[in-house]
């Protein structure tokens, strides 16, 4: 499916994790939506973006097992955990619990928040070799009656683990504790169903795994909880909401989510409208097939690795989807990088996770056999 995606011809691309890669066909809905606007942008944002926006909220909400009411188009997963976050109302001796295998920029977000609240972050170690059956209980252990809020990815993005989230939202809710879930690998990667999952906030990216435009992902909100979020940017949603106007039309929305989140300012809507040309592409090419196929490929890469340099695999796999995290011999990750990219034109990550070096290698639907022998290849020679 090479020639499906734009992608440089050039290069040995197995870092679909860190932003995506868009196909042809949906690029050009894109482009398609962009110049439908440029037309007339007043008629477009002013008169019809409302209910062209609705039909793409339907279309995603149905794929991701969730109603259309309970969702929200955001710009990427991180600006979805800075909405949950700043809408908390965090009080001084507050706690929000996390794992310590989080995305570094939303740590940063919980850390300033917190540290201007005066409330505490606190990322509880989660070991290698991951178990996955004593996730839940080592997280909530760390709870205490200061607990707002517990936030985990639903798959990591250093580590690329699946952590076990139906169970914690579960668990958590038992215990009167909110859930944010940070799904920024999620849709297009595993199979959701929202709705079933249970969590309270759920935020996730339709550029990364479901193959949509960059600029586009979700917030999914349960129904209490929408009144108590707040935009980051105050917008003409606001003003409806205090006329007291809960109606739909272009600019507001049917529920407080949407009102608050989708009318902020003039922005480019065309991402959003094309992800269901994103889940039609998917569709049409039986995608749980090209997971499993890809899952595949990924850990027999990682076994061909480490049979050879005699590290030891930190999760089964089970735990992993279409990306996976092999151990590497070296302490230099950011040098290890270059050398795969300079010397063999290979587009991978090298990240580092509690004294491992780990190269995150993402397999999609245009990688071949011969995308990861390159891979195995270039690690030998390294000698890592």
């Amino acid at each position: 499916m090479r020639d499906a995606f734009l992608l440089d011809p050039d290069v040995v691309f197995l870092n679909h994790g860190s932003f995506g890669a868009c196909p042809r066909e949906v690029f050009d809905d894109y482009q398609r939506w962009q110049r439908e606007l440029e037309r007339n942008p007043v008629e477009f944002l002013g008169r019809r973006s409302g209910a062209l926006l609705a039909l793409a909220r339907e279309r995603l909400a149905a794929h991701l097992g969730a109603q259309a009411d309970d969702l929200a188009f955001i710009t990427n997963a991180t600006t979805g955990v800075n909405l949950v976050a700043r809408s908390l109302g965090l009080q001084p001796g507050d706690e929000v619990l996390a794992t310590d295998h989080e995305y570094g920029a939303c740590d940063a977000a919980w850390q300033h928040l917190c540290a201007r609240a005066g409330a505490r972050y606190r990322r509880v170690e989660v070991p290698l070799p991951f178990d996955a059956a004593s996730f839940t209980d080592r997280l909530l252990a760390a709870a205490t009656p200061r607990t707002r809020l517990v936030y985990a990815s639903h798959i990591c993005s250093t580590t690329a683990l699946i952590f076990p989230v139906a169970a914690l939202c579960a668990a958590a809710r038992g215990r009167g504790i909110a859930t944010l879930i940070d799904g920024a690998h999620a849709p297009g990667h595993v199979p959701l169903d929202l709705d079933a999952l249970g969590a309270d906030y759920y935020t996730g990216n339709c550029h990364k795994w479901l193959c949509a435009p960059k600029g586009s992902a979700f917030l999914h909100v349960r129904q209490e909880r929408q009144a108590a979020l707040d935009a980051t940017v105050v917008s003409w949603g606001y003003v409806a909401e205090a006329a007291g106007h809960t109606g739909f039309d272009a600019y507001t929305g049917h529920t407080p989510l949407q009102r608050r989140l989708q009318w902020q300012g003039t922005r480019d809507i065309a991402p959003f409208l094309a992800v269901p040309a994103a889940i039609d592409f998917q569709q049409r090419h039986d995608w749980p097939a090209v997971q499993r196929h890809c899952h595949a490929l990924a850990c027999a890469t990682q076994q061909r690795v480490l049979s050879r340099n005699g590290l030891t695999a930190v999760a089964p796999d089970a735990a992993y989807g279409q990306m996976v995290t092999i151990p590497v011999r070296s302490g230099d990750a950011e040098g290890l990088r270059r050398r795969l990219f300079d010397r063999h034109r290979i587009e991978v990550p090298v990240t580092q996770h509690a004294g491992h070096t780990f190269v995150r290698v993402a397999v999609q639907a245009y990688n071949t056999q011969a995308d990861v022998d390159a891979l195995v290849d270039a690690l030998a020679e390294a000698g890592v």
